[in-house]
């Protein structure tokens, strides 16, 4: 996949992740647009960037994705990759007392999983038109291993891994458009904070590894720890959940 001249898309791009990669991206001298829920971090995130248009979007809300959809199509008909970034965590344990954990679920799934499906659905037909495309799905290095204090927040990446490698075989069947899978370790962002996040890797690495995937066609991305805890889980899923989970 070429990693310059694109056209990109990145929902969750005004903080994080998302930003670090909006910025190397720019940088790499491709079109970016950042979408996010919070229009004042957003404006804010955007005039640190160059090449950048900021849309205000919820992917979680279905009017929100069809208002973006129609935008893509009428202002950026050259969309070519699109970055499914979003995301949403709650921290907490099983045993605590009325934690409300199928309300924190339901929250996750919907932006973490059930969102990129509708987000993507919409944006295939904008993408198919494009000699080169493609979809990046951020999951985590918990879609192979739960943390046991981000147990629905792992289920949810679980499921977006699941779907994504579904994906990728059937888009690679009758189209041209490639499916890329994030998967990153803990990251030092505003977002992992409440689980030690100060201990993370930057959130710069792990764009660049992205831009590296990208080049290379690797198309699931394990990024840093990540790899050394995928060949664990391969040869012993026990010892890999509890590498993951101790001192947690």
């Amino acid at each position: 996949m070429k990693t310059q001249n694109n056209t990109v898309l990145i929902t969750g791009g005004s903080a994080g992740i998302g930003f670090e990669i909006a910025k190397l991206f720019a940088r790499n001298g491709n079109q970016v647009i950042i979408t996010g829920r919070n229009a004042e971090r957003l404006q804010k995130a955007a005039s640190q960037l160059e090449n950048t248009t900021a849309i205000v979007s919820d992917v979680s809300k279905p009017e929100d994705v069809d208002q973006l959809v129609a935008r893509l199509n009428k202002d950026f008909p050259s969309l070519n990759l699109v970055i499914n970034n979003a995301g949403r965590a709650f921290y907490y344990s099983l045993s605590e007392d009325g934690i409300h954990a199928i309300d924190k679920a339901g929250e996750e799934m919907t932006t973490n999983y059930l969102s990129i499906i509708g987000l993507t659905e919409k944006i295939l037909p904008l993408l198919k038109k494009q000699a080169e495309a493609a979809l990046v799905n951020v999951s985590s290095i918990v879609a192979f291993v739960p943390g046991h204090t981000t147990a629905t927040y792992s289920a949810s990446k679980a499921a977006l891994h699941a779907y994504t490698q579904a994906l990728r075989y059937t888009l690679a069947k009758d189209t041209a458009i490639k499916v890329f899978e994030l998967m990153p370790p803990l990251v030092n962002t505003d977002f992992s904070q409440a689980i030690g996040g100060i201990n993370g890797i930057s959130p710069a690495v792990v764009a660049s590894y992205l831009l590296t995937a990208l080049e290379n066609d690797t198309y699931e991305i394990h990024v840093g720890n990540t790899a050394n805890l995928y060949k664990l889980f391969l040869s012993s899923p026990e010892e890999a959940f509890l590498s993951l989970n101790k001192g947690r």
